[in-house]
């Protein structure tokens, strides 16, 4: 035997009647505050301010974490205990 049951509720009637609780207050805070945390932060996220979060000497920064991938990628890191020296 198969019984089946259509309820058209919406969304809020179907939590009033479960006995679940209305979150849409704390959402609304939450969102608020999340909106009002981007907008003070946003001039943080310029690629200038990112550039200079992540490499703080600027461009020999950046020459440095580029040879280190160079080395890295060419073989030349000079592993201890390969025989090879680091220079």
């Amino acid at each position: 035997m198969k019984v089946t049951i259509d309820i058209d509720c919406t969304p809020d009637e179907a939590r009033t009647f479960l006995g679940l609780p209305d979150v849409k207050p704390f959402q609304d805070a939450m969102l608020d505050q999340m909106q009002h945390q981007v907008e003070k932060t946003i001039d943080t996220l310029g690629p200038e301010a990112i550039m200079k979060a992540f490499f703080p000497t600027g461009i020999p920064g950046l020459e440095e974490l580029q040879g280190m991938f160079w080395r890295m990628a060419t073989g030349g890191g000079g592993r201890k205990g390969s025989g090879e020296e680091t220079k």
